[in-house]
């Protein structure tokens, strides 16, 4: 029996019905319904609006409702639509008159943006919880890896050496900042509905600080209209896992081309990696491509959400009961896609050597050249063009830099002095940085302090 059967003469149609049911999707914030309920079943007694016997009663069965259905007893219906209504009525059920009595001084409009937010709070501490693990795991990396020496590519062409613990620890900034992102949606989501009504608030004497309190809100929502009209909470949320999921697709990207043949600097683990079907040498990285895939997914939640809301007139419409399955998807996505990948990375082989003889090649001291050139008086452009020709030379006759003779190097300048050779190091361009935030070892060390 539906429990708004009172304004129709009519049966809802049997299509319209399943239609027009959300139960499969919302069922998941059982918890949260019934942690709001009991809430607002408190705040009833308190205020004198149901007696304090009845109140006891809500709450009692509430709490068994909530045992029955974490083992397995109880099954819900489409014909009462959504979590909110099913758990009504098995309350009604079991309580007659007195459950019916829940329902007052709130609409399902407050309840269920009460819901979404209780849920997305403890999906945010959730991943919050999930990216700091991956920071932990990225600084012990990084730590064992300060000496260790690689291209720093710009445009995916070799551009100046940098150390393995300085390309890992501008990932660990990327995720910092997506934590931060997180906190401050947090922030946004901490603010209680519920008491809100259908939309213009309620004619009883409710106590929303008491139930801000009770459930753990910091504050609570100042405006009945926006409170159960606006989802931009949720859509925040999709904001923060997709630029997340973009920073772990990008890293994905390169463990994917540093694990290729062609690059051969990493080894993906076994565990972490697939086969072919029908050629045996093949070690596929497959779970890194599949965050690079799922990355997608994850802008298609974003996109929906923004979809949904964005010709919706105030207050509630039923639109917006489609806002669940994007908002659940885009977080379970993201909290699988964090956990497998810090896995992963915690058991690539790093091929330290190859990464070195890489850097070795491909004139990145070129503009180590040229700034010693400038250290010598002359301007940077001068410079610039000096060392192109001097690049131009090199390749073609097959030499890098520091193989041409001083001799050779007079031919472009005669500013070249024997100590041009240690300062094209590939170690030592990587010690000659100096400006704060920079790749070489001493400043590398000072980002990891206190990480």
């Amino acid at each position: 029996m539906k429990l708004w059967k009172g304004r129709f003469l009519k049966a809802e149609n049997s299509l319209a019905e399943e239609f027009n049911a959300s139960i499969e999707v919302d069922q998941r914030l059982y918890k949260q319904d019934i942690t709001g309920s009991i809430a607002h079943a408190r705040m009833l007694g308190e205020q004198g609006i149901i007696s304090e016997e009845e109140a006891l009663a809500i709450e009692s069965s509430l709490h068994e409702i909530l045992r029955e259905i974490e083992s397995g007893k109880i099954e819900f219906t489409i014909e009462q639509e959504d979590i909110h209504m099913n758990i009504e009525s098995i309350l009604t059920e079991r309580l007659g008159s007195v459950g019916k009595k829940l329902h007052t001084a709130r609409s399902r409009n407050d309840q269920v943006a009460v819901d979404l937010r209780l849920y997305l709070k403890d999906e945010i501490k959730e991943i919050i919880s999930l990216l700091k693990e991956l920071s932990g795991t990225l600084v012990s990396i990084a730590r064992k890896n300060q000496d260790t020496v690689m291209p720093g590519y710009t445009h995916l062409q070799r551009a100046q050496p940098v150390t393995l613990a300085f390309h890992l620890m501008a990932y660990w900034e990327m995720f910092r900042r997506d934590i931060n992102r997180f906190q401050n949606c947090f922030q946004g989501t901490d603010s209680l509905p519920l008491g809100s009504g259908a939309l213009a608030g309620t004619t009883y004497q409710t106590d929303r600080d008491y139930l801000a309190r009770e459930l753990g809100f910091s504050s609570i929502c100042q405006n009945a209209m926006d409170a159960v009209s606006d989802r931009d909470f949720a859509i925040e949320f999709n904001s923060c896992c997709s630029i997340t999921m973009m920073h772990l697709s990008r890293f994905c990207e390169e463990l994917i081309l540093w694990s290729s043949s062609e690059f051969h600097f990493i080894e993906i683990d076994d565990a972490f990696s697939t086969g072919s079907s029908i050629m045996p040498q093949k070690k596929n990285p497959d779970m890194a491509e599949l965050i690079r895939g799922k990355t997608g997914r994850v802008y298609g939640d974003l996109i929906t959400m923004l979809t949904i809301m964005k010709g919706l007139p105030l207050a509630y419409n039923k639109d917006m009961q489609e806002d669940k399955q994007p908002v659940f998807d885009a977080g379970d996505t993201l909290k699988s896609s964090l956990a497998i990948f810090t896995q992963m990375i915690a058991t690539i082989k790093i091929n330290k050597d190859t990464m070195e003889n890489a850097a070795k090649s491909g004139f990145m001291n070129a503009t180590d050249a040229a700034d010693y050139l400038v250290s010598k008086g002359l301007a940077f452009r001068d410079c610039h063009e000096i060392i192109g020709r001097i690049v131009l030379y090199c390749i073609e006759n097959k030499k890098t830099i520091e193989e041409l003779t001083l001799e050779e190097l007079h031919e472009f300048s005669g500013k070249f002095e024997e100590d041009i050779y240690a300062k094209i190091d590939i170690r030592a361009c990587i010690q000659a940085k100096k400006s704060k935030g920079s790749t070489s070892f001493k400043s590398v060390e000072q980002m990891l302090k206190d990480k």
